[in-house]
């Protein structure tokens, strides 16, 4: 089956390479990393299994990926800066990103953050002050660098220190949801939901803590509360008993040589079916049990058995409110907001800061302008020329959402000025680019997953949701959701394609 990035829909699926009896056709409507990775483990299921399996892709934009996109600037040293518009790395404590890389024999691709600047700073009080050594987030593993640390007043470093006296909510896990700042001003105090949680976990999510689901984002310190009773307890006891068993603590993220966009080509390359750029989708309507038909904005259609909706929660609401209304009326409750970042290159002489880290989170209580700053060409080996510098400024959270709708000059004014004030760049940038992601970023609130369960229990068989908008947002997340939607359809045709296959 060969693979089509662009052209007409045709008005059914090419099932001429097996009997038309037999074969299946799923369709996948959004063309990002969730999309991408059910296609990808549909077709190696298909095999695996002998199934006869037809899959069309159809994204609305003229760029396969979504939000990973990566550019190269060239032109002011001996290598090109690399710039990513979206993510720019797989977390290595959920395996699926990895093991997917491994899959498409992109392993030797790889690289982790460098490890000679391994340390994030934190605004504090106009100062940037590194994290303690042995903080995991929240939570402080080692007690002396934490206690030396000026980062906390004594009251707060006392009251974090006394969460291993909180009394644990009865069942935590079963208690239902809370909110970020409701579970960390209940364990550890408000300077810690200000200084830390704030920064570090609610804007990560680019959300409100007071909003933010606990239990969707950060849900291993519920279940640390629920089985030892204390956050802090359990943290520390999973530490001993790593050391114990001699267990390492890996890379805590890795990236691409070549930007994110290396994992999207490959999976591209490798897809077989019909890959369709350019191709919006107007509705999804469901004929009879198990047999729909997608609806292009053009007036064609296509039929398919199961249908694959790897789109914004919104956008999935639209398509689906004659297939799936009661579904439909809960996705549209999903809420979104936008995000940005700008880039700033420079020449090494020019900046004064050592740039000794991965970069800088700015807490709300600073009063500044950016989100945070990520120290691009120190974080990763070969993202600038040697002598270069490279700056990623975020903007557009909780506490700066007025900066998504400034014109680029007015917006890198500020940047360049926020820039200036933190460390100390007078000099011009060599080239700025600024990437902005309207409506991008799904909002997890309280009772999220609740909510996303409701939605799945609702989808009649043969339609599928996948995607960030639903159990989880970062690039091994999304892959995992697109493999478990595509176990979910093979799952469900299985059966009776077992008797026309075998």
């Amino acid at each position: 089956m060969s693979i089509v990035r662009s052209g007409v829909v045709q008005r059914g699926p090419d099932v001429s390479r097996v009997p038309e009896q037999a074969a299946k056709h799923i369709i996948i409507i959004g063309g990002g990393i969730a999309g991408l990775s059910a296609a990808w483990y549909l077709q190696q299921k298909a095999k695996q299994h002998h199934l006869a399996l037809h899959v069309t892709m159809l994204e609305a934009s003229s760029h396969w990926g979504g939000k990973i996109l990566t550019e190269r600037v060239d032109g002011f040293g001996d290598a090109p800066f690399i710039l990513e518009a979206g993510p720019d790395a797989l977390l290595t404590h959920k395996p699926w990103g990895v093991t997917l890389a491994r899959e498409l024999a992109l392993e030797g691709q790889l690289v982790g953050g460098n490890p000679a600047n391994k340390r994030t700073f934190v605004l504090h009080r106009e100062r940037l002050v590194p994290l303690p050594a042995g903080l995991q987030l929240l939570v402080p593993t080692l007690r002396w660098p934490f206690m030396r640390s000026p980062l906390f007043s004594p009251w707060g470093k006392l009251r974090i220190e006394l969460e291993t006296l909180i009394p644990s909510r009865r069942g935590t896990m079963g208690a239902g949801d809370e909110s970020l700042a409701d579970f960390v001003q209940r364990r550890f105090g408000r300077e810690a939901l200000e200084t830390l949680a704030e920064p570090l976990m609610a804007d990560v999510y680019n959300m409100a803590s007071s909003r933010q689901s606990m239990l969707a984002t950060f849900p291993l310190y519920p279940a640390l509360e629920a089985q030892y009773g204390s956050v802090i307890r359990g943290a520390r006891s999973v530490a001993r008993q790593h050391q114990r068993l001699s267990i390492q603590p890996a890379q805590p993220f890795v990236s691409f040589n070549g930007g994110t966009q290396t994992l999207v080509d490959a999976l591209v390359s490798q897809l077989a079916g019909s890959l369709r750029l350019r191709s919006a989708v107007h509705r999804v309507e469901r004929l009879a049990e198990g047999t729909y038909r997608v609806v292009l904005t053009d007036g064609s259609y296509l039929m398919a058995d199961a249908v694959i909706l790897a789109v914004p929660a919104h956008v999935a609401s639209s398509l689906l409110r004659e297939a799936a209304l009661s579904a439909s009326t809960r996705l549209s409750a999903i809420g979104y907001a936008s995000i940005g970042n700008a880039y700033l290159a420079f020449r090494r002489h020019d900046v004064p800061h050592p740039l000794d880290g991965y970069g800088m989170v700015v807490p709300r209580n600073e009063g500044r302008h950016i989100d945070g700053m990520s120290w691009t060409s120190s974080k990763w080996a070969g993202r600038a020329p040697a002598d270069h510098v490279l700056l990623r400024i975020f903007f557009g959270g909780p506490h700066t959402r007025d900066l998504i709708a400034l014109e680029n000059e007015r917006l890198l004014a500020v940047v360049r000025a926020e820039v200036a004030a933190l460390l100390g760049i007078q000099a011009s940038p060599l080239f700025q680019r600024v990437y902005r992601w309207q409506d991008g970023y799904p909002q997890y609130e309280v009772g999220h997953l609740a909510r996303v369960d409701a939605i799945e229990a609702e989808l009649p068989a043969g339609l599928y949701v996948t995607g960030s908008a639903y159990r989880g947002i970062g690039l091994p997340d999304c892959i995992r959701q697109g493999q478990e939607a595509a176990q979910r359809a093979v799952t469900a045709l299985t059966a009776p394609l077992a008797t026309l296959v075998s």
